[in-house]
C-alpha cells in the first residue's frame, strides 16, 4: 500500500478533511455575538504540523471561510489574537502575524476576508515552547466587517520531533542533482511535456554534496505542480530568489517531492528527510549550518525576509 502525501495549508477546508481521514484529532468550533457574519461557515486550522515539547518553534495558522454562496474565503493580512491552552488548562494569550506565501499579496492593516487567487498565507505564532505532550487547543478572536469572530480548534504537541529538527546532524542524502539520467519531472514536477527544468541552479548538487562543502545550506522539500495548498510553487520560487540576490550565502537546493506522481512513488532524498510515519507533509524550508546541523525549520511557509536574516547571521565555514 503505497504512503499518502499531504500537502498542508489553503485550501485548508481540503486540509481539514484530509487530517479527519489520517486521524488527527482538530476540531474547530465558531461562535459569535451580534454580526453579520455566519460563524458555522468559518473555520480555524493549524498548518504546521511535528510541534514538540520544549524548543521555541513557530506555530502557523490559518483562518477561512467555506459557503455555496461565496467559496473558499481566507482570512488575511493584519494580525489576530490566539490563545493556547495545554493539557493542564494552563493557558496564554499571544499575537499572530500574517505571512504572507511569497509573491502574493501581504499588505493590509487589519484582517480581511480575501479570494484565494488574490492573498493567501497564513498567522503565525513566534517562539512557542511547549511544556507538555498531548492535545492543545487555540482559541482565535478575529474583528472582521461585520463582526467579532471566535473559533477554535485543537492539534496534537508530541515528546519529541518527528521530522529532522534544530540540532539535530542533517541526513546527507544523495538527493537528485541534473543527472540526464533521472526523469525531468523527478527533479522538478514543473518539467512536464518536454518542458525544461526551471531551477537547474537548485539541482546542481546534492545535500549530501553540499554538506561536504562545509558552508551553510537552504533546501526546499516541495511539489509545485500536485500541492494542494498552491503555496509549493511560491516558496520554491522565493528559494530561487534568494540564490539569485545572495549567492554566496549557501548552496541552495531544491528537492522535488514525487518520482512519479501517478504511480504515488516518492522521491528516496524527501522520503529520507520527511517520509517518517504514514503521511509525509509539505512544503518544507531547512536551514543547516556549515558544520552539518540543522539550524531551523519553516513549515508551511516562511517570510523571506526572516531567512535571509539568519542566512546573513551563520558563520560560512
Amino acid at each position: 500500500m503505497p504512503r499518502r502525501l499531504v500537502s498542508l495549508a489553503v485550501p485548508l477546508v481540503l486540509v481539514a478533511l484530509i487530517a479527519v481521514a489520517c486521524g488527527a484529532a482538530s476540531t474547530s468550533t465558531p461562535a459569535s455575538g451580534s454580526s453579520t457574519l455566519d460563524p458555522s461557515t468559518f473555520a480555524l486550522e493549524v498548518g504546521t504540523v511535528d510541534l514538540y515539547v520544549g524548543d521555541p518553534q513557530r506555530v502557523q495558522f490559518g483562518v477561512y471561510s467555506s459557503s455555496s454562496e461565496g467559496g473558499i474565503q481566507l482570512v488575511t493580512f493584519g494580525q489576530i489574537g490566539l490563545r493556547l491552552t495545554g493539557p493542564s488548562a494552563e493557558s496564554a494569550q499571544a499575537t499572530a502575524r500574517y505571512i504572507a506565501a511569497p509573491g502574493t499579496a501581504a499588505t493590509g492593516a487589519s484582517p480581511v476576508l480575501s479570494d484565494p487567487g488574490v492573498a493567501r498565507g497564513v498567522y503565525q505564532l513566534d517562539g512557542v515552547s511547549f511544556d507538555a505532550p498531548g492535545i492543545w487547543s487555540a482559541d482565535v478572536t478575529v474583528e472582521l466587517t461585520g463582526g467579532t469572530l471566535q473559533l477554535s480548534t485543537q492539534f496534537q504537541v508530541n515528546e519529541h520531533p518527528t521530522y529532522p529538527a534544530p540540532g539535530d546532524r542533517a541526513p546527507a542524502t544523495d538527493t537528485l542533482t541534473m543527472d540526464p539520467d533521472a526523469p525531468a519531472q523527478a527533479i522538478d514536477s514543473r518539467a512536464q511535456d518536454g518542458d525544461p527544468v526551471p531551477d537547474p541552479e537548485l539541482h546542481a548538487i546534492s545535500i549530501a554534496q553540499a554538506l561536504k562543502r562545509d558552508e551553510p545550506v537552504l533546501v526546499v522539500f516541495a511539489t509545485p505542480v500536485y500541492c494542494v495548498s498552491q503555496f509549493c510553487g511560491p516558496v520554491t520560487d522565493a528559494v530561487q530568489q534568494l540564490a539569485d540576490e545572495h549567492p554566496d550565502l549557501a548552496t541552495y537546493i531544491h528537492v522535488e517531492i514525487w518520482r512519479n506522481h501517478e504511480k504515488s512513488v516518492v522521491n528516496a532524498g524527501a522520503a529520507e528527510w520527511l517520509l517518517r510515519q504514514t503521511d509525509l507533509f509539505e512544503p518544507w524550508l531547512y536551514l543547516i549550518g556549515a558544520d552539518g546541523r540543522i539550524v531551523d525549520r519553516w513549515m508551511p511557509l516562511f517570510d523571506p525576509d526572516e531567512v535571509l536574516a539568519e542566512l546573513e547571521s551563520l558563520p560560512t565555514g
